[in-house]
């Protein structure tokens, strides 16, 4: 049964029952969108994921989400029934320490401007995206979706941390209010082809593949900022596309879900950087430098609720999601964006 006559009879009886579904996936060109792409494109004969809904990924071209004008716009140009929001000022720990108030203020913005046009447009369902650096610093572990407002983030990211957070708020008031169905996913550390590989502002791994590529390139150090110590999860953009296209037609909860790979995967900046440099068959020094921040120690989450209702969800195991990214980047490194 295609997805669009389930999905109908499950919301008939709401004010609006549309005939076609159009999905719109804001941020549709970066490291998630992509991985979206690869899910609906890939699997088109299955249901869930591609054949009954017009797919619709808007990249910065389409418009800029920071100004209400060109959002509306966006909306009333695509008019969509469902929206997958991704569409963020992002970066690592030394971008979010830099630029605190353009990522509250960009994040701010571009989220109240998403979720007014999506009520305005009448859409049966939103999922934004979140991130674990919303949860407060000081907490026990593992985390869990309840835990979202129980204290301060962390203060290296707070800006964009309570940005997000504030998407939670929202969802809850547009549901409370108008009875509307947004909702949030959470996923821990994202990684994977067709991200953003700047040696400073990006996340921790494309910055740690960019800098092993021009190490062994020139035959220096690989050196890698911080520690090492820090503890992270992280998760394959592809498998995050699949949960997050799972959700759209199967999670009908305005409270948020972790996204997450299983405790137990839970690696070390130490092992990442080692992971990388085999990938790269780098063979040179490693070296870290101890006079940059390391950041949050760690950020550990629990998937329980995840695997309570997806339980035979299979991740790619890390050091195979690591290969495919680093092959993709040397094969693309001219046009990566860096």
């Amino acid at each position: 049964m295609c997805i669009r006559d389930r999905y109908q009879r499950r919301v008939r009886g709401r004010q609006a029952i549309m005939a076609e579904l159009r999905v719109l996936v804001t941020g549709g060109s970066g490291l998630v969108g992509q991985g979206i792409q690869e899910v609906v494109t890939e699997r088109p004969e299955d249901a869930d994921a591609g054949n009954c809904a017009e797919w619709l990924f808007a990249g910065s071209k389409d418009g800029d989400l920071r100004e209400l004008n060109d959002t509306m716009a966006l909306f009333e140009r695509f008019k969509p029934t469902h929206v997958i929001h991704l569409a963020a000022n992002v970066g690592g720990l030394f971008k979010n320490m830099k630029y605190r108030v353009e990522m509250y203020r960009d994040n701010m913005a571009i989220n109240d401007n998403v979720l007014a046009a999506a009520h305005k447009q009448g859409c049966v369902k939103v999922i934004s995206m979140l991130s674990t650096c919303i949860f407060p610093d000081k907490t026990a572990y593992p985390i869990d979706e309840d835990m979202v407002h129980n204290g301060a983030p962390h203060s290296s990211n707070e800006g964009y941390a309570y940005a997000k957070r504030m998407v939670d708020v929202l969802n809850r008031c547009y549901h409370q209010q108008h009875g509307s169905m947004f909702t949030s996913a959470i996923p821990t550390n994202i990684y994977g082809r067709h991200d953003n590989f700047h040696l400073e502002d990006s996340h921790v791994i494309p910055g740690l593949i960019h800098k092993v590529y021009l190490a062994k390139q020139k035959g220096e150090d690989f050196v890698a900022w911080g520690s090492g110590a820090p503890l992270r999860q992280f998760v394959f953009a592809k498998d995050l596309g699949a949960l997050v296209v799972w959700m759209l037609w199967h999670y009908d909860s305005v409270e948020p879900l972790i996204l997450s790979t299983d405790e137990a995967d839970e690696v070390s900046i130490k092992d990442v950087v080692e992971t990388i440099a085999a990938a790269m068959e780098f063979e040179g020094k490693i070296r870290f430098d101890t006079s940059k921040a390391d950041g949050q120690f760690k950020k550990t989450a629990s998937n329980s609720k995840l695997r309570a209702l997806l339980p035979g969800y299979e991740f790619t195991p890390f050091q195979e999601g690591i290969k495919q990214t680093v092959e993709w980047f040397v094969a693309n490194y001219e046009s990566v964006r860096k």
